[in-house]
């Protein structure tokens, strides 16, 4: 009954996730669009300074809703938190479900006939997010895409969570590690597990030179949302 109520609130948690990343996306979809400021983008226009403004940093831009975009930024800071400490609650519930899961597959294998095993696996056989729950634990989130740049032709989208980055897990050091990662396999694809809209995606993506930034055009967010922004180097 206990785990049966955990996987209940982990899929009530999943799906809470999922629709604040749909409203991250939109907001980020707005900051972002042609002429938008961009999330973290300066909302002043340095060419209307004047002399006598000390600060020398310019006059708020008359092509943007200054107070929409401050309320999106606002908003989309709350929806960050509300999403770390979500994602928190799931890795929990993730890790407690698959010790659960292992120490029934133990009891059940030294308890029963191998036919009687059949039977209790069609039982206790969990739901994807049962299979292997460590693995599906995202370390970073797609924060940033670049128009054009090998991550968006290949398929990534703003809000994809990264699974699995070739070799790369969740752990430490994830920094170096990605890094490594991409410059090693330059011009080659690499398999990439996303955790999309709750769902599991499997992509391939390609690090390679283009005429932007980096080797994918894309920036990434550790899952906890404190570590600094990590760019695809």
């Amino acid at each position: 009954m206990v785990a049966t109520n955990l996987k209940a609130e982990t899929l009530a948690l999943m799906d809470r996730r999922a629709s604040l990343e749909a409203e991250m996306n939109s907001i980020i979809a707005r900051l972002t669009a042609p002429g938008g400021p961009g999330i973290s983008g300066s909302i002043l226009d340095p060419e209307a300074s004047t002399a006598s403004d000390v600060s020398a940093l310019g006059f708020p831009r008359p092509d943007i809703d200054i107070p929409a975009i401050r309320s999106d930024r606002r908003r989309l800071s709350e929806l960050r938190n509300d999403h770390k400490d979500i994602t928190n609650k799931i890795d929990r519930n993730l890790e407690l479900l698959h010790s659960a899961r292992l120490t029934k597959k133990d009891t059940l294998t030294n308890s029963v006939t191998s036919t009687s095993r059949q039977e209790a696996a069609s039982t206790v056989s969990p739901m994807a997010m049962n299979e292997d729950p460590v693995v599906r634990v995202p370390f970073a989130t797609i924060d940033e895409i670049a128009e054009a740049s090998p991550a968006a032709e290949d398929g990534l989208q703003l809000g994809d969570q990264i699974v699995k980055f070739g070799n790369v897990e969740i752990g430490d050091g994830l920094l170096p590690k990605l890094a490594s990662e991409a410059q090693s396999n330059q011009g080659c694809p690499i398999p990439v597990v996303v955790m999309r809209q709750g769902a599991v995606m499997d992509l391939t993506v390609t690090p390679r030179p283009w005429h932007g930034r980096g080797l994918l055009g894309s920036v990434l967010e550790s899952s906890d949302f404190i570590s600094s922004v990590i760019l695809f180097a």
